[in-house]
């Protein structure tokens, strides 16, 4: 696998340092630039070829949610993860909206920010199993809002995905294929209009679509 380039965007010196760090300690990833803000790494897209981002939300000057715009309006094939910390919560909907491929908590370990790095550059989505956690907690109604029919197998793999698990980690967990678990998700993007994973979530969750 060719080696994927990243950027680093966060306003906090000792945070980026610490992360790329870690970054380079994996093989298939190559560190090009740093920004504490999104203007800076705007900068950095206009002249290095960047695969992913490492986002931070809150930034000053331009912010991760403006940023994640940009990114994909200029530079649509360039992935961005959101690093978060559980008091973001309320940013999620923002940063699905402006197209966040995945979301990943600051004090994650290496095998996890691996597994977040390569997930999206797959082609999948990657959220924090942790963090997700607290947005169902914190952003599902009581009641069910929209008439949606599910069999009892959508149901399932909705609820695993809203916790944050891959295809790979779903197939896995129903003991079906990767395909079978594709058929399923591209069935729930059908029924609830949502175009993507991260929006199923969103859908999902502002619904009532998921069980306590």
């Amino acid at each position: 696998m060719e080696i994927i380039s990243l950027a680093i965007a966060d306003d906090h010196e000792i945070f980026r340092k610490g992360l790329r760090i870690i970054l380079n300690e994996l093989d298939q990833v190559k560190v090009l630039g740093e920004a504490q803000n999104g203007n800076e790494l705007m900068e950095i897209l206009k002249h290095q070829d960047i695969d992913l981002v490492l986002m931070d939300i809150r930034m000053p000057v331009m912010d991760g949610i403006e940023a994640t715009r940009k990114i994909v309006e200029k530079y649509p094939g360039t992935k961005v993860i959101a690093l978060t910390m559980f008091e973001e919560i309320g940013y999620f909907n923002q940063m699905i909206e402006a197209g966040a491929d995945g979301f990943l908590l600051k004090k994650t370990n290496k095998d996890e920010l691996e597994t977040a790095i390569m997930t999206v550059m797959s082609g999948e989505n990657y959220f924090s199993e942790e963090f997700m956690n607290k947005v169902n907690r914190s952003q599902r109604p009581n009641t069910k809002l929209v008439d949606v029919e599910l069999t009892d197998r959508e149901q399932e793999v909705l609820e695993l995905i809203c916790k944050g698990m891959s295809n790979a980690e779903i197939s896995k967990y129903l003991g079906v294929s990767a395909r079978t678990v594709d058929g399923h998700r591209a069935h729930l993007l059908e029924k609830t209009g949502a175009k993507n994973s991260p929006h199923l979530v969103m859908y999902a969750i502002k619904n009532g679509l998921i069980k306590a």
